[in-house]
C-alpha cells in the first residue's frame, strides 16, 4: 500500500514532457513502432508484450484479438487525454490483456463514461497502475466467462464530472469475477468508488479514503449481489456525499446473483472529522445470508442493516 501511495504522489511529476510522435513501443523480436495501435496490430491474434518507453503520450489503441501485455516502468509513462472509439485509452476485446505500470489521466468523453481502460471481452490483469483526474478508471462490458484482477493500483479524482452521467472510479459489469487487492481509492468526484455486477468478488487489503471526496455515493456497490469476501480494507467516510446512508451496498439494484456466503470481515471504518451524520457499514437488500463480523467501526457507524 505504501508503494502505491508513493507512486501516486510522484508519477505525474516524474513523467517527461509530451512526446510528439508517440512511441517508441517495443515488441518482442526487436521491433518498435511509433504508434501504439501499430504495435497492437503487430501482435494481432498472437501473444506478446509491448514495452513502452518513458514519456507522456496522446495515443490510444484498440485490441481486437490475442493476448497482450502493456508494460511500463511504474510512474514513467502517462497517457494524457487519449481516447479511442469515444471510449477509452485502451479498448480491449481480445482474449486477454495485462496493464502494468501506466498512468492514465484526463479521460473525458461527451457521454460521461470516458475510461483509462474499457474491457469488453477477455481476462484483464492490472498492476502498479494509476487512474487520475478522469471519469471512469476501468469500465467493463459483459463477459461472464472472464475475470478481472487489480493489484497495487490507485484510483483518484474519478467519477461524475460536470455534465457527466453514470461514471464511477471502477465499474465492472456482468463479468465472471472481480479481484481487487492492495489498491487505493480516494478523492472521488461523484458516483461509487467500486461498482460491480460480477457474481463473485474478492476485495481485500485496500484503502477507501473519501475524506476529500465530492458528491460521492457508496464505497462499494455490489449492485446485483455477489458471493466472495470483502476483508482487511480501511474506509473513511467523507462529509460531501450524494448518499451517506451506506458504505457497502449489497443488491441495491435488484437480486440477480446470490449473496449467500458473502463475508465482510476484519475491515476498519472511520468517519472524517467533519462528517456529522450516522451511516451503516453494510446495507443488505439481498437478505439471503451475508456474514458481517470482526469489523472495527467508529461511533455512528452501524455494522449491518437490511433494506
Amino acid at each position: 500500500m505504501r508503494h502505491v501511495a508513493a507512486l501516486f504522489a510522484t508519477a505525474l511529476l516524474a513523467a517527461p514532457a509530451m512526446s510528439q510522435g508517440g512511441g517508441p513501443y517495443a515488441v518482442e523480436g526487436g521491433r518498435s513502432y511509433s504508434s501504439l495501435q501499430d504495435a497492437v496490430n503487430a501482435i494481432g491474434g498472437g501473444t506478446g508484450t509491448i514495452r513502452i518507453a518513458p514519456g507522456r503520450y496522446r495515443d490510444c489503441a484498440v485490441q481486437e484479438a490475442g493476448r497482450i501485455a502493456f508494460v511500463a516502468e511504474p510512474g514513467k509513462v502517462v497517457f494524457d487525454g487519449a481516447i479511442c472509439e469515444g471510449k477509452a485509452t485502451l479498448v480491449l476485446r481480445g482474449q486477454g490483456a495485462k496493464v502494468d505500470g501506466i498512468v492514465f489521466t484526463r479521460t473525458f468523453v461527451p457521454d460521461g463514461n470516458g475510461a483509462g481502460i474499457r474491457i469488453e471481452t477477455g481476462n484483464l490483469e492490472v498492476v502498479n497502475t494509476m487512474f487520475v483526474d478522469g471519469q471512469c478508471g476501468i469500465l467493463s462490458a459483459e463477459d461472464p466467462s472472464s475475470v478481472i484482477s487489480i493489484d497495487r493500483t490507485t484510483f483518484a479524482r474519478l467519477g461524475k464530472h460536470p455534465d457527466g452521467t453514470g461514471a464511477h472510479a471502477l465499474y465492472i459489469g456482468n463479468y465472471g469475477g472481480l479481484r481487487v487487492t492492495r489498491s487505493r481509492f480516494e478523492q472521488g468526484t461523484g458516483g461509487h468508488y467500486v461498482k460491480s455486477r460480477a457474481p463473485r468478488v474478492e476485495i481485500v487489503d485496500n484503502s477507501f479514503d473519501d475524506s476529500r471526496g465530492h458528491t460521492t455515493n457508496y464505497m462499494i456497490d455490489l449492485s446485483n449481489g455477489a458471493t466472495g469476501r470483502i476483508a482487511d480494507n480501511s474506509f473513511v467516510q467523507g462529509p460531501d456525499k450524494e448518499n451517506y446512508s451506506t458504505m457497502i451496498a449489497v443488491a441495491a439494484e435488484g437480486v440477480h446473483n446470490s449473496s449467500r456466503g458473502l463475508v465482510v470481515e476484519n475491515n476498519r471504518a472511520d468517519l472524517a472529522p467533519t462528517f456529522k451524520e450516522s451511516t451503516t457499514f453494510v446495507g443488505d437488500w439481498a437478505k439471503d445470508g451475508v456474514t458481517v463480523r470482526g469489523n472495527t467501526l467508529a461511533p455512528r457507524i452501524k455494522d449491518y442493516a437490511t433494506r
